[in-house]
């Protein structure tokens, strides 16, 4: 009896928490954002490529599709007409030069885009205004060269991109593992007001990341050891409805494969992430290779009224859709 008992008060307990654990975390209750979602350009307006067999060393300008626009990524014009496409965040890359600046540019190498060989360190930022980084883009296997001799002078620095959009949010990618660079960009990012900060992210290796959150500890910022350390802290309490400390004042960047097993995804989840000054961009796939929500196959996949972020790399196509479809 006394064990019937037992059993009895043990299967209650464990249906009262099973109870507050889908109150607690399902989306029905859960009153909907107002905002449309937050739109996130990767690299600005640029060219896509396949992403078959592609590998870390891998010359995607040697890939492209046949150009549908005449925009190359990380310029101040590709950024501009994100910005103009509806996008919310722009995202670039940057990489120190041989003078102390950045430099805005992608690759770990010049010899796949431009028309010079070596890395941006080798080079002053003056000079590198004086390469063509249009160079080696192909849609053909090299039959044709559309966008050579078009990319000379479009490398920006990092303080011509900050200044051209001094209203702009951006998504700032440190290339490199070096702690040095995150130093540096604190030293940079210094003279920049709150305001013009809190509409900022940068993201990156641990190193550069760690020494550039100690220098500027109010800035948003994201790492593998910050997502890691939110993700793996969430998923063991969130149930609860508490938010780690670690979620606080970072970016999370959710695989929608593995989205749906965060604790009261999508709304639940985003505003619990959102009251801790945190930002939730979704990417596609499995979060490899920078993979977007890029067509219509693609948005059908997203949550029912979403309102989170959304990494895309077609702006221009995935941006007026949304739009209409919140008309």
């Amino acid at each position: 009896m006394r064990q019937l008992k037992r059993r009895t008060k043990i299967i209650l307990l464990l249906t009262a928490v099973l109870i507050f654990m889908f109150i607690n975390n399902t989306t029905l209750f859960t009153k909907e954002h107002p905002s449309e979602p937050l739109l996130l350009a990767h690299r600005g307006m640029g060219q896509t490529f396949s992403m078959e067999n592609i590998q870390g060393d891998t010359c995607t300008a040697s890939r492209i599709y046949e150009p549908e626009h005449p925009y190359l990524e990380n310029t101040i014009s590709s950024m501009k007409a994100a910005f103009d496409a509806g996008a919310d965040v722009v995202e670039f890359d940057i990489k120190p030069t041989k003078d102390g600046q950045f430099a805005v540019f992608h690759d770990w190498t010049l010899d796949c885009r431009t028309n010079v060989q070596g890395t941006v360190m080798d080079y002053t930022m003056e000079e590198l205004k004086n390469i063509d980084i249009g160079y080696g883009y192909t849609a053909d296997q090299g039959e044709t060269y559309p966008f050579r001799g078009k990319g000379m002078g479009l490398m920006p620095s990092l303080e011509e991109a900050l200044s051209a959009f001094p209203n702009g949010s951006f998504l700032i990618h440190i290339k490199s593992t070096d702690s040095n660079e995150g130093t540096q960009l604190a030293d940079e990012l210094s003279e920049m007001s709150d305001e013009q900060l809190s509409r900022l992210t940068v993201y990156g290796d641990d190193a550069p990341i760690s020494a550039l959150k100690h220098e500027l500890p109010t800035l948003r910022v994201m790492s593998k050891s910050t997502l890691k350390s939110c993700l793996i802290s969430y998923t063991g309490a969130g149930w609860t409805g508490y938010i780690p400390s670690v979620c606080q004042n970072t970016q999370l960047h959710i695989p929608e494969k593995y989205a749906p097993l965060l604790w009261g995804w999508p709304d639940k989840f985003i505003n619990r992430m959102e009251s801790v000054n945190t930002k939730v961009i979704l990417v596609a796939g499995d979060g490899g290779w920078s993979e977007g929500f890029d067509s219509d196959e693609d948005l059908e996949r997203l949550p029912d009224n979403y309102s989170g972020g959304i990494w895309t790399n077609r702006i221009d196509l995935v941006a007026p859709k949304l739009k209409l479809s919140k008309d």
